[in-house]
């Protein structure tokens, strides 16, 4: 991996996982002086981040973690309901028993979460039902970019929304249908659109959501 490579991966992932929040400063020379490489690399790393809608330029003002346009979510989830229905329609033939077994306990944890009241547990029992699939998807580019867009999504959450609408009874129902097509082997093209409508259903309530209140731009953790 070379210098601009490494460096753009660093800060690229501290933004994502949250390290560098909303509004941190990107400084040139202390970044440089951290990664042990010139301020060339850095100046690079942060033209993509910005071209990424990562990070925000202003002149005398210089680089600062950008905090995410709501409508990001929406376009992100219809990204990444694409994907992921080929994904999963692709993956369906090579589930094994464990990896069934495995679909079901993550559901039943989302059950669980949701009786309880643990949005958080929730979201985490969610996001493990989903990588189950990445994890034997076949394709590895196609995995790189879902699980790309999966991480933007979460940049999203944490740094916009104090609500995004909570679909917990309709996605228990939908996980537990889609376990039940991919056990009974149904067709590539109906798993497929089966899984890109359940992502889809959320930026429909998203967007109900956001039309009705206007999307109050804070910080957040979310479920979906």
């Amino acid at each position: 991996m070379n210098k601009l490579e490494r460096v753009y991966g660093v800060i690229r992932e501290r933004i994502l996982n949250g390290d560098y929040g909303p509004g941190h400063r990107l400084v040139i020379d202390t970044l440089a002086e951290e990664l042990g490489v010139s301020a060339l690399p850095i100046r690079e790393a942060i033209r993509r981040l910005e071209a990424e809608g990562l990070v925000l330029y202003r002149v005398n003002a210089g680089a600062t973690v950008a905090t995410a346009d709501p409508a990001q979510f929406g376009e992100g989830m219809a990204v990444l309901a694409v994907l992921e229905g080929y994904a999963t329609a692709l993956t369906a033939p090579l589930l094994t028993k464990d990896d069934f077994a495995e679909l079901e306990a993550a559901t039943d944890r989302m059950q669980e979460c949701m009786e309880r009241l643990d949005v958080l547990g929730f979201g985490q029992a969610n996001r493990d039902f989903h990588a189950i699939v990445y994890a034997r998807c076949p394709n590895a580019a196609l995995v790189k970019s879902l699980r790309d867009a999966a991480r933007r999504l979460d940049h999203v959450r944490r740094t916009v929304f104090t609500h995004i609408p909570y679909r917990g009874v309709q996605s228990i129902a939908e996980h537990r249908e889609l376990i039940r097509m991919l056990r009974a082997g149904e067709p590539f093209d109906d798993v497929e659109a089966f899984a890109r409508q359940h992502k889809l259903n959320t930026v429909e309530a998203f967007r109900r959501w956001h039309a009705e209140t206007g999307a109050a731009a804070a910080p957040a953790r979310s479920t979906r």
